[in-house]
């Protein structure tokens, strides 16, 4: 329940009709009826006659982290009292235990969130204000289908769209797309991700395909690993995934552990040998400068690189490209692309790194194996992501470490999982999509995206913009999104879209400019099953904890109205209920994998854990044995350092004059970056992830938040110059907005940069100063998209800060 409907209900004190409410939902039984209002000031009340006791119940987390916990939840007066985790006597680090974090051991926080939505709201006020009143169920399934039906009948099913959103994870927990598909026509869909789309984009012109790296368990038998950009044990850090994995490998392996990054994270904690600050957005320009030196001391693979590989040398180049200076080593020695060689003396100065230490690395990678490399997904989300990721997967390339144990391909570490079927959408009618960085554009001028411009795809061009937007458990309308203060002016012009629903827990900043907006149900108060893996592979079976409270629906439950007041319920749900669906995708997963166990043994136990039977998954192992019989699926059939389909591609599209684009992974300058700032912003600006939210999921947790403050983080140095102490309240501005939040003076990020922690919930008054004092990153962020996959560039910044 939230403050914007309580204007709407009785004169009662929030914090009292908060009480109230909770009271009331504690007695409310499926089908039953609830107390009075009066009884709960003591008028009449009946006394207990007996203590209740206490049951478990299993379910799981089920947020976008793939450690997808654990949780024994203990129930009492159909109440969560506690929860607890799945648990074992065993000291043994290789035995997986896949319990939650803190933010898993604070659901029933969540679950009882003073400010839970509890019933189906209107918006009566302007989008982005957060004015809303109680309606019924009826009004708000008709006013769904109203619009629904209107939007498609004047523009046509490209005009429907559904919102990325990664706050509800399972077999069934997102039937848009179904509902949409089965009631007629279909809806206009999106490729990528926020999380990778640049990477995703580029490693198929690589390797093939947009896959993975080696497990972590593989690099226990490398002699140097390096990870860029990457921190598991913040990034995912519960369950038996990335986080336990990359703690068992740190305490096993015996090779040196270095961790390239602008910021100390947490995972260079215990074993890890050494931290190399790095200024934000340059990873391809050390690559290339140790590209320089293991070529001019030839520590090099030239074995792999003529066998295995296309366009490192002129030798290896495709005919199309032969004769013209285009190879890698061209690019890296200075005899084509832009004629500068990628000396250590040129590169020093952009990343921050020393000649000597860039010298001394490059010597360890070109003598040490294994050599395994790792990069999470902060390198990517920039302005030059995709050269990034690329580049960064040119130290194993060059040096022959891949495929053969203790190496990986440079990308992120890869898993060994168990999949659930999930529920099936259907044939989508509507062909094109659009990058999921690009809804409010399409919203703004939708009829004029094109495929050569706007990385629209299937199609040349929309025919007309988004009118129907479904928001389902996510946040990416503006807190997750680029530069907050021009999407909420977009989505003020009602003309532009016509109709938002959606549906959530508590009011989230963008739930706020929902038209209708129904009551969710977690996954903890439903029947799911989710599968994951690391090293290991597990899945979980989750039971309802508590009954139905209030007016609370399952999204299934929710799109079964919409469907049914479509007169589509048949098409859409088959005659089969979530749980009859939960049943059927389980009995379809264990046809394809027949170890998993019974329904019913796997309901009762809660989960399945499964070990890797090979010990850990070599990425590109089968290709490195027979390239020949296991060839990769780029069109040479092997690794291509220079893509003339990428050649091909960049000559039938329109880029921007200084969207520097080539065939092979050059270093691109940022638009916001170390050799673009300016004097009125002086200062980088990047993100990572917090131990207290997952992305912007609990953000709204009190006792999460009181833990786990949002801070800037600030050089000694930087803030010394700006009379800067430590929990000052500070200002940060550039040109798209302004945040107020707390300063943290810490070495452990470079000089020069500020680092924020993402997913804080924007709190600003949209309709005055616009000052954000929730410490939003992306009221800061431009909505610019990436060259190639049009994704995300949020970790690429400049600023000022001052002291507030």
């Amino acid at each position: 329940m939230s403050e914007m409907y309580l204007e709407h209900q009785s004169p009662l004190s929030r914090r009292s009709f908060v009480k109230v409410a909770g009271a009331l939902g504690a007695l409310a039984v499926a089908g039953g009826s609830v107390a009075t209002v009066g009884s709960m000031f003591g008028e009449s009340t009946p006394q207990a006659h007996a203590e209740s006791q206490e049951t478990i119940v299993w379910n799981h987390c089920a947020i976008n982290c793939p450690g997808r916990c654990l949780l024994k939840l203990h129930v009492k007066d159909d109440e969560i009292v506690r929860v607890d985790t799945y648990a074992t006597d065993s000291r043994d680090i290789d035995d997986p235990q896949p319990r939650p974090c803190l933010r898993g051991r604070a659901y029933r926080a969540w679950v009882n969130h003073p400010d839970r939505i509890n019933y189906p709201m209107k918006r009566v006020g302007k989008r982005g204000e957060g004015k809303y009143e109680r309606i019924t169920w009826d009004e708000a399934v008709s006013t769904i289908a109203k619009n629904y039906t209107e939007v498609v009948s004047k523009y046509g099913n490209e005009a429907v769209y559904v919102n990325y959103a990664t706050g509800s994870s399972a077999s069934t927990a997102r039937p848009w797309g179904r509902l949409f598909n089965k009631t007629g026509g279909g809806y206009l869909g999106f490729y990528g991700s926020y999380s990778t789309a640049q990477i995703q984009w580029i490693t198929p012109y690589v390797y093939g395909s947009a896959g993975s790296g080696s497990t972590l368990s593989v690099a226990r038998d490398s002699q140097l690993i390096l990870m860029f950009g990457t921190s598991p044990t913040e990034t995912r850090q519960g369950g038996a995934v990335s986080h336990h994995d990359y703690v068992a490998m740190r305490e096993k392996t015996k090779g040196k552990i270095y961790v390239i990054d602008p910021r100390f994270n947490d995972s260079l904690s215990g074993h890890s040998d050494e931290w190399l600050p790095i200024n934000p957005g340059t990873d391809a320009a050390l690559v290339a400068a140790l590209s320089y030196e293991l070529i001019k001391n030839n520590w090099v693979d030239l074995d792999f690189l003529h066998t295995y590989c296309v366009g490192y040398d002129e030798e290896t180049l495709p005919a199309s490209a032969k004769g013209q200076n285009k190879s890698y080593k061209d690019y890296i020695l200075g005899t084509g692309y832009d004629k500068v060689a990628k000396t250590p003396e040129w590169a020093a100065p952009i990343t921050g790194i020393s000649v000597q230490r860039i010298r001394s690395l490059a010597k360890e990678i070109g003598t040490t194996k294994p050599l395994f490399v790792d990069q999470g997904w902060g390198p990517q989300r920039r302005s030059n992501g995709e050269m990034n990721a690329w580049a960064i997967c040119m130290l194993p390339i060059l040096t022959g470490n891949i495929g053969l144990a203790g190496t990986s391909s440079g990308m992120r570490e890869g898993s060994y999982a168990i999949t659930i079927d999930s529920l099936a959408e259907g044939t989508n009618a509507v062909k094109a999509k659009i990058s999921v960085f690009s809804m409010v554009d399409a919203v703004n001028r939708g009829a004029e995206m094109t495929e050569k411009a706007d990385g629209v795809v299937n199609v040349d061009k929309l025919s007309t913009g988004i009118k129907f937007v479904v928001n389902y458990a996510g946040n990416c309308i503006t807190n997750q999104n680029s530069d907050i203060n021009w999407v909420h002016d977009s989505l003020q012009d009602e003309s532009k879209c016509q109709f938002i629903f959606g549906a959530d827990i508590t009011l989230t900043d963008s739930a706020k400019y929902c038209d209708i907006l129904l009551p969710d149900m977690f996954r903890l108060e439903q029947t799911s099953m989710i599968g994951t893996g690391g090293d290991v592979a597990y899945m979980i079976a989750g039971s309802p904890a508590t009954s139905v409270k209030f007016e609370r629906k399952s999204a299934y439950d929710a799109a079964t109205l919409i469907a049914s007041a479509l007169g589509k319920e048949q098409a859409f749900t088959e005659g089969k209920t979530q749980e009859d669906w939960v049943k059927s995708l389980y009995a379809s997963s264990r046809q394809k994998d027949t170890l998993l166990p019974e329904y019913d043994k796997v309901m009762t136990d809660g989960f399945y854990i499964r070990k890797n039977p090979a010990g850990g998954t070599i990425a590109l192992q089968a290709f490195r044995k027979d390239p020949v019989a296991n060839p990769l699926t780029t069109p040479s059939g092997k690794i291509e350092i220079y893509s003339e389909k990428l050649d091909t591609y960049i000559s039938k599209h329109e880029f921007k004059a200084d969207d520097r684009v080539a065939p092979l992974p050059i270093y691109v300058p940022e638009w916001y970056g170390i050799e673009t700032k300016t004097s009125q912003y002086p200062l980088l600006l990047s993100d990572f992830h917090y131990r207290g939210r997952l992305h912007s999921s609990w953000g709204d947790v009190a006792i999460l938040k009181e833990v786990n403050p949002q801070e800037a983080w600030i050089n000694p140095i930087d803030a010394d110059a700006r009379k800067i102490r430590q929990g000052d309240k500070v200002r940060i501005e550039n040109d798209f907005g302004k945040v107020e939040l707390l300063a943290k003076i810490t070495p452990r990020v470079i000089p020069g940069t500020v680092a924020m922690a993402q997913g804080a919930w924007h709190n600003a008054n949209m309709f005055g100063d616009r000052l954000d004092k929730g410490g939003c990153i992306n009221t800061l962020t431009t909505h610019r998209p990436s060259p190639f996959s049009k994704g995300n560039p949020q970790h690429t910044n400049i600023c000022q800060i001052v002291k507030a």
